[in-house]
């Protein structure tokens, strides 16, 4: 099947890939975009699979301040290189789960920090096993493999904190 650069360049600007994994997804797909989409995706997340075990010690500290600030968010999202770290989907990303911590209070960031006595309720207490508020069919871990797919760097999101008025200090 012969694929246009006009439908190439439609499905670059609707996923971020690549151009040439666009022309080889729609190929495949027989020149259906939504099912070319479907394709990338699954190679997007084979590909996060694979960068998972990388080095990300590069990044930024994003916070949000929610209206009335009754409540506010800070966070560390790193990345391999400070280039990526300098981009605005980077930023995006960064600034979409410090809002996400301040709206759903998560106390941990991956379920395998949940203390045993807590496992029972591990989807609700990691941060990466919420759903995002923004698309709630997708997990924030699951926003960060898109990131991850698109960028192609390991991305991890490092530490956060949560304050919200009126409620008690932990005493560390």
């Amino acid at each position: 099947m012969e694929v246009t650069a006009n439908q190439v360049k439609e499905l670059r600007e609707r996923t971020g890939a690549g151009v040439m994994d666009c022309k080889r997804a729609l190929v495949e797909a027989g020149g259906n975009p939504q099912r070319a989409v479907e394709i990338l995706e699954r190679q997007g997340l084979a590909r996060a699979e694979k960068k998972a075990g990388r080095v990300a010690s590069q990044g930024l500290v994003d916070c949000y301040i929610h209206a009335g600030g009754r409540i506010g968010a800070m966070i560390e999202v790193n990345c391999e290189t400070d280039f990526v770290a300098r981009t605005d989907d980077f930023r995006a990303l960064a600034h979409d789960i410090a809002l996400q911590v301040a709206a759903t209070a998560p106390k941990y960031i991956a379920k395998s920090d949940v203390p045993e006595s807590e496992a029972d309720r591990a989807n609700e207490l990691a941060l990466l096993a919420k759903p995002f508020i923004k698309e709630p069919g997708v997990t924030i871990e699951d926003l960060i493999k898109r990131y991850v797919a698109k960028v192609g760097e390991a991305i991890r999101v490092r530490r956060f904190a949560r304050y919200e008025l009126g409620e008690p200090v932990d005493e560390a």
